[in-house]
Order: C-alpha cells, then structure tokens, then sequence
C-alpha cells in the first residue's frame, strides 16, 4: 500500500514550479512537442515531479508520434485512474497514487504487450538516470 502524501495549496506552491503546480494540481497540461521529456531516450526511471514516486520505468517508454512522453506500462501501483469529463469528452485521467497529481492520461491504442499509452505531461515529471 501506498502512503499518501497531502499539502496544503500553500505547501504544493513551495516545492513546485509554478507550471508544475498548473499541471499537477490544477490538472493542467503542456502543449505537445514541448516538454523536457516528450523525446528523451534516456535510460532511468519517471519519477513524480511533487512526491518523487517511481511512475514509469524507461524501458517502456515509446514514441507515439503524440508529442508528450509516452509509456505503455506503469510501475505497479504507482498510478490511479480516474474518468474525467472535461472538455466535452471522456478520457481516463491518470494520478500519482502517492500525492495525486495529474500525470495525464491513458488511452488504449498503444503498442504490446498492455496495448495502453500512458500519455503524461513532462512537468509533471523527473527523470532518474540509470548509472
């Protein structure tokens, strides 16, 4: 089981950057093609950019062509899902499981052996490199 994590606003507004802050807590999202992390091919592990919880490890990572990190697994546990009815359509939002922030979204048309593509904005991100 996962140990929340819970801040005030304030508390959140301290320890982000403000477009972090847009994104995580306010469910923001970057435009595609620019975020840090839409084509890196680096080796590592996506770490919660609020609570530094491993999300998604690298090896999963793939180009969608969609302009925003994407990954067809999460670590175990270390998302949630929500639906979410905003902008006149259903998508399912995707959620630090330790603090809540909003990563993103998932959708069902990525590549094996999940058929998902965890589509999750770059501020709501950090990379640990692999050594």
């Amino acid at each position: 089981m996962t140990q929340k994590i819970e801040k005030s606003p304030e508390e959140w507004r301290a320890i982000l950057t403000p477009e972090q802050y847009r994104i995580l807590r306010e469910k923001g999202t970057e435009r595609a093609f620019t975020g840090q992390y839409w084509n890196t091919k680096d080796k590592g592990c996506y770490l919660c950019a609020g609570c530094g919880a491993e999300l998604f490890d690298s090896s999963t990572k793939f180009d969608s062509g969609c302009g925003w990190p994407s990954y067809h697994t999460a670590i175990p546990g270390a998302v949630t899902t929500e639906i979410d009815r905003s902008y006149g359509m259903i998508r399912t939002e995707v959620l630090c499981a330790r603090c809540g922030g909003h990563l993103g979204h998932v959708f069902d048309d990525g590549p094996a052996p999940t058929g998902l593509r965890y589509c999750i904005n770059s501020a709501a991100l950090k990379l640990r490199k692999a050594e």
